[in-house]
């Protein structure tokens, strides 16, 4: 259990750029535990992002309860490994942002702060871009490492390309973006249909 919470306080110092940001990091540090498998891992992630809540705070509620049940047992485990997870998370963005909110407004107007924050804006955007076309290549094309034999889930593409045309359909021609509760329940309707009934295919 002390392994858990130091690997999730660990992921939470070093993540930067939010939950989406933090998915790259968390998933190398799942997989290289073991306590995960990739699919397991992207199984995880979906769930974390169809309930309330910030995605990588509830993922490693959900790893912290599956790791916790697994090491102790019972409900117990479970309880205690998500609240060792999620407190280790989010224990250090606490902690920093506490010391920047007693800070920023003498700190700000430093050259050298402002040119710390733009050289980590563009490491965020390549973080979250990067994490999306991992997590592309693996559900849609299949393949986690370069030796893998691409085997592609038409289910799982039809799905991404249906939800792109819903999102840019509607900004097109309601002049407004859809919501995001909305497309998640789309795709889970979608996962129903092509992985329910047509799942024989």
């Amino acid at each position: 259990m002390l392994d858990l919470f130091l690997t999730f306080l660990k992921i939470g110092t070093v993540s930067f750029g939010g939950g989406y940001g933090m998915i790259s990091v968390l998933s190398e540090e799942v997989i290289k535990h073991g306590w995960l498998s990739e699919q397991q891992l992207l199984s995880f992630i979906a769930v974390s992002e169809s309930t309330p809540g910030p995605v990588a705070i509830n993922m490693a509620t959900f790893i912290g309860a599956s790791q916790g049940g697994a090491i102790i047992g019972g409900v117990f485990g479970s309880l205690l490994g998500a609240i060792l997870a999620t407190l280790a998370v989010v224990l250090p963005a606490f902690i920093i942002i506490l010391v920047i909110a007693a800070l920023i407004r003498g700190v700000l107007k430093y050259a050298g702060v402002q040119a710390v924050l733009a050289g980590i804006r563009p490491v965020v955007i390549g973080l979250i871009i990067g994490t999306a076309i991992n997590l592309f290549i693996s559900v849609v094309i299949g393949v986690s490492k370069v030796t893998d034999t691409p085997n592609f889930d038409w289910r799982a593409l039809t799905i991404f390309f249906l939800i792109v045309a819903v999102y840019f359909s509607s900004s097109l021609i309601f002049k407004k973006k859809i919501s995001p509760i909305l497309l998640i329940l789309i795709s889970a309707f979608l996962g129903i249909v092509f992985y329910g009934f047509l799942g024989f295919l």
